[in-house]
């Protein structure tokens, strides 16, 4: 009998999409499948909606908000696959991306290995979607993983992984402290703790932008302490399996990318990042002068210029999500 995958989804004010991203693990060609969504606490229609699911292969579970990382958590408590699909409420797989990965995982006969796939962004028109490779898309031990992201911040979204039981129970649960960043601070640990990354170009699936998860974040003290403390723990999981010039260099380079002198305002968090740049045979540099940013925080104060900065990116996205929207809209009718 075919192996159990378990395609867990966290679920927050979804009720957009959740039916979309529902249909495409229903859709699944792989036959032996558990769907387990978990609504944390959401205050329109998300749990309604995937309560019209329940069935024998859908458990859906309703918890009080407490962010995605314990929703995670929840869902892998009552999961029983032999192999983990993680799944953000509003992304979409193609019908044989697990089959395609389950069938390299036969194959391969080990579970320490790591399976990830292609992916591509989308708005509302996924066969619109555009794969574009970047060199984490390849077969690589952990350390060339780990340096190349670092190096070249490249990244992989949640849907893309297929992961075994075991390497989920080696690597421990999602960290609940993390408000911003715990995606890229969770997988870097699952990839610290496999043997090796084993990339399925046959496998697909779909991030979408323009909504409220792709344009998530913020500039609260407590998502700026996430952020930071995020790279560091990515940084730690890199450094533990080699600590050599070439993870030190990686790791510099990953600590200074967008980090924009706003995430140390505080003296302590400044004090740390200085101190571990030290550790890593350098040092943080100001950023480099943006004079329109300079001019905003003139005139607006530095809190208010951040925030305007913020409005115009999400506003830019929004508007290319709407556009996107329009043109699907044309071509149902």
């Amino acid at each position: 009998m075919a192996q159990l995958v378990s395609i867990l989804i966290p679920c927050y004010n979804a009720e957009k999409w959740l039916k979309y991203t529902i249909a495409s693990v229903l859709g699944q060609t792989w036959p032996n499948k558990e769907i387990i969504i978990v609504d944390d606490g959401s205050t329109d229609c998300s749990l309604q909606i995937a309560k019209q699911y329940e069935s024998n292969i859908v458990k859906v579970i309703s918890q009080k908000n407490k962010g995605g990382s314990a929703a995670r958590n929840k869902a892998f408590e009552y999961a029983q696959g032999s192999y983990i699909q993680w799944l953000d409420s509003d992304d979409i797989l193609a019908p044989d991306k697990i089959e395609y990965q389950m069938k390299e995982a036969y194959h391969l006969k080990n579970p320490k290995i790591l399976l990830s796939s292609s992916w591509a962004e989308f708005y509302y028109r996924c066969h619109k979607a555009k794969f574009v490779k970047s060199n984490l898309w390849n077969n690589l031990d952990p350390v060339e993983w780990l340096t190349t992201k670092f190096n070249e911040h490249v990244y992989m979204t949640n849907n893309t992984w297929l992961v075994s039981r075991e390497l989920t129970e080696l690597a421990g649960p999602w960290d609940e402290r993390l408000s911003m960043d715990q995606d890229g601070e969770y997988f870097s640990r699952i990839v610290a703790a496999c043997e090796k990354v084993v990339f399925v170009p046959q496998a697909k699936c779909y991030y979408r932008r323009g909504s409220p998860k792709s344009i998530s974040g913020g500039l609260s003290k407590k998502a700026k302490q996430s952020a930071i403390l995020s790279k560091i723990l990515c940084i730690t999981y890199l450094r533990a399996i080699e600590d050599s010039e070439k993870t030190r260099k990686a790791s510099l380079e990953f600590l200074k990318y967008d980090l924009d002198y706003h995430y140390l305002e505080q003296t302590s968090i400044k004090q740390h990042v200085n101190a571990l740049a030290k550790e890593l045979g350098g040092e943080l540099s100001p950023p480099a002068k943006n004079w329109r940013l300079s001019l905003a925080r003139v005139f607006l104060g530095r809190n208010l210029a951040e925030k305007t900065r913020r409005l115009w990116w999400v506003s830019n996205i929004l508007a290319k999500a709407n556009w996107d929207k329009l043109l699907y809209s044309l071509s149902s009718k």
